[in-house]
């Protein structure tokens, strides 16, 4: 947080020098003109340009020694000690050709392994995870992954190039780097919203890769969700008298969006919902705690402005792709065992949409758990319960197999 600040305070100093030397600049043109020019207006307009170059290398600076320097905490105990044998690692791999980064989090590195597949597409959320599910930490390997386009990856491939291929691919190879590493025949798989459907593409891609999934926020049919949260953000601001919101919305028309405005006229309605869901009562812990995770140690300065660029170019670029996909036709039938954990007043991916979904769903084993004071988040609204059920499906699962 102090870098930011200082970051901060440095750009706002380059900027409001830069417009002096604009100021000075047209003042000596206009003296030269006029024949007026002195040799104290040059000495003021050089002086401003090594005060704003040396400000401007010294926050080139800091972003760079941010990048460097970042890192995951270490893991401590209740008594503030890190355990033998804990792992807490931010790590830059290379999965095919692509540079991404993982944070790798633990109590015991010889622990089962869990990837989280984070929402978006372009989202981050490798601090939110670690803020909300240390719990989990205790009984397994936690693997966070920036996937390209978004946060820490947000190079790892030209945004013009990511498809959803692209993160089959990658999620692919990170599962072999993670199961080589820790001498593991599968690990476990975890997806929240955008996550959840990468889920279900790499458990039906590469069953034998997995032990079992849990998808929350659980996507289905993108298109029709789109439709759907479009039509109840309408409803909502018709019965608010919501006039402002209304007119947008009819301007924007009904989704899907195509083009380069997709992020823009899907948070009309998206932002709209989030906030409807923040306000409900009923809801526990209702919103992400986005200052919290962009100030966290896991981001460089760059790595901070890339967490808004992934979920504005990211996801406009990548959204658009998903419209043809309805798993209730396209994956039905999937060899893994497979759990929705699904928020009761979820209005941004419809939970009806999930439940149609598991009655074609021929899987192994598979089911609902439903969370009575969760929206689109169970993992944020009721993390308690939350981490309770995920060792009470994923330890069944060991046993059984």
């Amino acid at each position: 947080m102090i870098q930011t600040v200082i970051f901060l305070i440095f750009t706002v100093l380059f900027v409001a020098a830069f417009v002096w030397i604009l100021l000075l600049s047209a003042y000596c043109i206009i003296s030269r003109i006029r024949k007026k020019a002195s040799p104290k207006q040059h000495f003021r307009l050089k002086r401003t340009a090594i005060f704003s170059a040396a400000v401007m290398v010294l926050n080139l600076g800091l972003v760079t020694l941010s990048q460097l320097t970042a890192s995951t905490p270490r893991i401590v105990d209740e008594n503030g000690n890190t355990p033998e044998g804990s792992i807490a690692e931010l790590k830059r791999l290379e999965l095919n050709g692509r540079k991404q980064w993982i944070s790798l989090r633990g109590r015991d590195k010889n622990a089962p392994v869990l990837l989280f597949l984070a929402g978006g597409p372009g989202g981050t959320q490798m601090a939110a995870v670690r803020h909300e599910l240390a719990e989990m930490e205790k009984h397994f390997v936690i693997v966070n992954w920036d996937q390209p386009g978004s946060g820490k990856s947000y190079y790892a491939e030209k945004t013009k190039n990511i498809t959803v291929e692209t993160y089959i691919q990658d999620g692919f190879a990170l599962t072999e780097y993670l199961k080589e590493r820790f001498s593991q025949k599968k690990i476990y798989l975890m997806g929240e919203s955008w996550g959840s459907a990468l889920g279900i593409f790499l458990i039906h891609k590469y069953p034998g890769s997995y032990h079992a999934f849990i998808g929350t926020g659980q996507m289905v049919d993108f298109a029709e969700t789109e439709r759907m949260d479009y039509a109840k953000a309408l409803e909502i601001a018709q019965s608010k008298g919501d006039t402002a919101l209304i007119k947008r919305l009819m301007a924007n028309g009904t989704p899907p969006y195509y083009g380069k405005d997709v992020t823009w006229k899907s948070a009309a309605y998206l932002n709209y919902l989030s906030a409807y869901m923040a306000n409900n009562p009923e809801i526990h812990n209702p919103g992400y705690n986005t200052l919290r995770d962009i100030g966290s140690p896991e981001y460089g300065m760059l790595d901070k402005i890339n967490f808004f660029r992934g979920i504005i170019n990211t996801y406009n670029h990548v959204y658009q792709q998903l419209y043809t996909i309805d798993m209730r036709k396209d994956y039905t039938k999937l060899n893994v065992p497979v759990y929705f954990f699904l928020g009761r007043h979820d209005v941004n991916a419809p939970v009806v949409l999930a439940e149609e979904y598991m009655n074609v769903l021929d899987a192994p084993d598979k089911g609902i758990v439903w969370f009575e004071h969760s929206g689109h988040s169970p993992w944020i609204n009721e993390t308690a319960k939350f981490v309770r059920e995920v060792l009470s499906c994923f330890l069944e699962i060991k046993m059984q197999e």
